[in-house]
């Protein structure tokens, strides 16, 4: 008699679990989260490059703008803002660390880590309102533009830049600039809030208890993803 011939068993493969994937839940639905949040960036970003293409003769050039540098009376081209970077950078790499110590049990590195990974996203966001404050305020000069008011035409004095004037040039800059850092603020401002929570649950030993430290990798992803869009904000806002 003939035998019929029978697929395989696909346990492992196809039958459930974490495969094909092997990643959990809570990981997969965060990377869920971080494409759809890049989509957000992204369209942000390209608007801002087409605004800048159409008003290309009135759009001001950042290295002219962002110049200042605390106690320092002179003016050093975008140092303040790439030293803003390199601090988010090299939080990116204290939370590898913190997701390495994590995989080796080592509860003592994983807060060390992640308290470091904080420092760097407070400082990055205090740096971010130094930026602010400034772009705000603007220069002592200022710039004198004609306003419609009142049924007429007038000159005033502009400083700095918000969402009505801008001193450095079209106003469009400046509606970006708020609004593209700032996003990136919030989302800054919350991977600290998160990294500080997850810190706490580390030094209290939940994660310990639990078997298993995936808390810090799943910040961890959150952060990474911080970090990878103020690179694209930093070279197309402020570089190109």
């Amino acid at each position: 008699m003939a035998h019929t011939a029978t697929a395989a068993p696909t346990k492992g493969i196809w039958g459930g679990g974490v495969a094909p994937f092997n990643i959990s839940y809570g990981k997969m639905m965060m990377w869920f989260f971080l494409i759809s949040d890049a989509f957000t960036f992204a369209t942000l970003l390209i608007s801002y490059g087409f605004s800048r293409n159409k008003y290309a003769d009135a759009w001001p050039m950042a290295d002219n703008v962002f110049t200042h540098f605390p106690f320092y009376s002179g003016h050093i081209k975008l140092a303040f803002v790439s030293l803003m970077t390199f601090i988010l950078i090299m939080s990116s790499v204290t939370m590898v660390l913190a997701v390495e110590a994590g995989h080796r049990f080592d509860k003592k590195a994983v807060v060390k880590w992640l308290a470091w990974t904080v420092v760097g996203g407070l400082f990055f966001l205090g740096s971010q309102t130094y930026e602010w404050y400034h772009f705000i305020t603007g220069t002592h000069e200022g710039k004198a533009i004609e306003v419609f008011a009142n049924g007429a035409w007038s000159e005033i004095m502009v400083n700095g830049a918000n969402l009505t004037y801008n001193e450095y040039g079209h106003q469009l800059f400046a509606n970006f600039f708020f609004f593209i850092t700032g996003f990136h603020g919030s989302h800054v401002f919350s991977g600290v809030v998160l990294n500080v929570i997850v810190l706490i649950m580390a030094m209290n030993g939940t994660l310990e208890r639990r078997g298993h430290y995936e808390m810090v990798e799943k910040v961890g992803l959150y952060w990474h993803f911080v970090d990878l869009v103020w690179v694209f904000v930093f070279t197309f806002f402020y570089l190109i």
